[in-house]
């Protein structure tokens, strides 16, 4: 019986953090073409190809965790521990999800930093 439940877990857990991960996913790289435009000075080509490159290594990084703490223990035999255990995991990944959500921010924003930065003239440099 105890099998049973687990599999009812991992039936529940799945989908869900495969649901999260794609949500946070196509929210976040469909809003973050406005700063790659930004940072490659309106380059469309090697923006979108950025910002493909970047998600695709966002869904790699995030389904790979999701799959590795996805192993489910219960202690007692009931669906009290069950929903327990699922909201931990579940829980757990939403806040991972969240943090590698604001790594990805800061990226964005230490990118475009970085570009406005490139584009002021120095006032040091010797002119030619």
């Amino acid at each position: 019986m105890e099998t049973t439940k687990i599999l009812i877990g991992y039936a529940v857990y799945l989908p869900i953090a495969l649901f999260l991960t794609f949500y946070v996913s196509k929210t976040l790289f469909k809003n973050s073409k406005v700063y790659m435009l930004d940072i490659f000075k309106g380059r469309e080509e090697i923006a979108n190809a950025t910002n493909k490159l970047f998600e695709t290594g966002f869904y790699l990084l995030n389904i790979g965790f999701a799959l590795l703490i996805m192993k489910i223990t219960i202690y007692e035999n009931d669906y009290r521990n069950l929903i327990e255990a699922l909201s931990s995991k579940i829980g757990g990944f939403a806040i991972y999800l969240g943090i590698m959500l604001f790594i990805n921010l800061y990226f964005f924003f230490r990118g475009k930093r970085k570009a406005k930065e490139s584009q002021k003239p120095n006032p040091f440099a010797q002119p030619i």
